[in-house]
């Protein structure tokens, strides 16, 4: 087990025990434990314990000490196992509900015989809960309200989802006069594609009036806990968020702890022990000597040398590993050896392709969808409405799309936009693998995106079969939304990727990542190898309507997890480049 593991469990064991009544001495005891080992560097504790020097540290007595061992030695504690089955697993659920502590938990339970979260919401609605002392009415709608909202706090969120929470509490951070530096930490700030809660981190002397606005800002639901340096409350959108706030000297430890991922941490702090440092949250500091790595960062005063992250990977022998690619997936070994990667830039996209209009499920016109593209910059915009097959979507037949493809060329030739339209359609592929137009048809097109958009249920051999049979088909130039998964709502269909990578390279055909939030489709951790095959990615926004063709700066952000540069992106090319790319492709 970790140290923050153990401290977990140390704090469970003073939860459990307050749930039985249990001395408050012996309670705090675990409480003031786990404070204490969060403080440690894990160097330390595995050192400490392997020299059986672990009670020398202030506020672990013997008993702590016996037990941290157990558990960091065997990952179980028989102590901690026979106390959560003395206790009815209800009453720690119940926990799980803002403002109902174990102090709560004990009474309802005591007075009432509440054993979990259905008898506590009835007891609520039959008005038995107000009538308690210390409850009364308040808290009781307050109960009924997190019972309410508890399924929903629960649930991870798309990444778009999370930004939009994050971005007004972070701009308001950054304004106020006490605060120094901000930023959002986690998963959010490693893009992952769903996010569980939000983390802040802001660097500030005086935090009590930090803590006063973040605690009253406008999106927040309720208050979940307080302290001096770390609160959490819930936004009216669902998402807990956690404010931690540390001193300026610390900021820039605790931005690249707090940011992670765990794998790179781990990593990190091994490469700083191989130099006879630990790292941790509080800072850069000697691995040797007395006290813990909050201690000895407080003894030793300001690290002026290191002030930004990139001093900081650089202390250690690194180059600046972005964020996006803090996953343990062997960032370190390529920072180390000077062979990261120059990531995608927002900055670096020309166009994009696979967008709607109103001729199928789109809901704006071609004009303003060129407008819209011309105002975002963009020296050229792909079409690629619905085919015939899909008729949920109004999917166009061949005289449709015929007229369609004469509007995009007489829209050109006007001159009415600098923004250059190319004809093409999302095609659907057909369960056994043809394409839903002829040949002849799409012949007529600029470019052809070919999707699964039926029979989702095939097995993964049919699947993988009837998707490389379309991209063998000459007139396909991209792969569209390879495993039609809707993230947080439904698993992609089964499917070889490493099969339909490898056709893609032999048949000079694009996949495409669908930049739409709900997709992210190729997934970033198949990019990497892909790229270095020779795969071409397209950064589609998959755009219905004007605003979401800004969804291309959410593919960006999917594309750098997926070690991507701009040599790997076709739409990063000129609009010259790309006439030719496709006229070659025709060819």
């Amino acid at each position: 087990m970790t140290k923050t593991d153990i401290a977990a469990v140390l704090t469970d064991i003073g939860v459990l025990l307050e749930l039985k009544g249990e001395n408050p001495f012996k309670i705090r005891a675990y409480q003031s434990g786990a404070r204490v080992l969060e403080s440690l560097a894990e160097e330390e504790l595995a050192q400490r314990i392997a020299a059986k020097t672990l009670g020398e540290v202030k506020g672990l007595g013997e008993a702590l000490v016996q037990k941290i061992t157990e558990l960091q030695q065997t990952g179980k504690l028989e102590f901690y196992e026979k106390l959560k089955a003395s206790i009815p697993p209800g009453l720690v659920e119940m926990m799980s509900i803002p403002g109902v502590g174990p102090k709560k938990v004990k009474a309802l339970h005591d007075q009432l015989g509440i054993d979990s979260i259905p008898a506590l919401q009835q007891a609520c609605l039959e008005g038995k809960v107000a009538a308690l002392a210390g409850f009364g009415e308040k808290t009781q709608d307050k109960i009924l309200d997190g019972i309410r909202n508890r399924e929903a706090y629960g649930k991870r969120h798309l990444w778009a989802e999370a930004w939009e929470a994050a971005e007004p509490i972070l701009a308001g951070l950054r304004k106020l006069p006490e605060v120094q530096q901000a930023e959002a930490c986690g998963s959010l700030r490693r893009k992952m594609e769903t996010v569980g809660d939000l983390d802040f981190l802001v660097a500030t002397n005086t935090p009590a009036p930090v803590v006063e606005w973040f605690i009253s800002h406008s999106n927040v639901k309720e208050v979940t806990a307080q302290g001096e340096t770390k609160v959490s409350i819930r936004t009216e959108s669902g998402i807990q968020a956690d404010l931690r706030l540390v001193p300026p000297e610390q900021f820039v430890f605790a931005l690249h702890h707090f940011t992670g991922s765990k794998d790179h941490n781990v990593q990190m702090r091994h490469r700083a022990l191989q130099r006879g440092l630990s790292m941790s949250e509080w800072g850069l500091v000697p691995a040797e000597g007395e006290g813990t790595a909050k201690e000895k960062a407080a003894l030793r005063g300001p690290q002026s040398d290191i002030t930004t992250e990139a001093q900081l990977f650089q202390h250690l022998g690194l180059a600046f590993v972005p964020p996006e690619l803090r996953e343990g997936l062997g960032e370190i070994e390529a920072s180390e050896s000077g062979t990261l990667p120059r990531l995608l830039e927002a900055s670096d996209i020309r166009g994009v392709f696979h967008n709607h209009t109103t001729e199928s499920d789109g809901h704006n016109t071609l004009n303003e969808m060129t407008a819209a593209a011309q105002a975002l910059g963009f020296d050229y915009l792909g079409i690629a409405d619905h085919s015939k097959s899909s008729v949920q979507a109004r999917g166009l037949d061949e005289k449709r799309l015929t007229a369609q493809v004469a509007a995009i060329r007489d829209l050109n030739a006007s001159g009415k936009f600098t923004t250059y339209v190319f004809s093409g359609t999302e095609c659907d592929i057909l369960p056994d693998g043809r394409l839903d137009f002829a040949d002849e048809m799409l012949a007529q097109l600029d470019y052809v995106v070919a999707s699964v958009h039926s029979s989702f249920k095939q097995s993964r051999e049919d699947m993988t079969q009837r998707i490389v049979r379309a991209i063998e088909n000459p007139c396909v130039t991209m792969l569209g939304h390879l495993t039609g998964r809707l993230l947080l709502e439904r698993e992609g269909y089964a499917v070889d990727t490493e099969k339909i990578i490898d056709a893609a390279i032999a048949n000079h055909v694009i996949i495409e990542l669908n930049a739409n939030p709900y997709r992210f489709d190729m997934d970033w951790r198949h990019w990497r190898k892909a790229a270095e095959k020779g795969l071409l990615c397209s950064i589609n926004p998959d755009a219905h309507r004007i605003g979401q063709l800004d969804y291309f700066q959410l593919g960006v952000g999917v594309a750098r997890k997926g070690w991507l540069t701009k040599e790997h992106v076709v739409n990063t090319r000129s609009l010259s480049e790309m006439k030719k790319y496709l006229a070659d492709k025709h060819r």
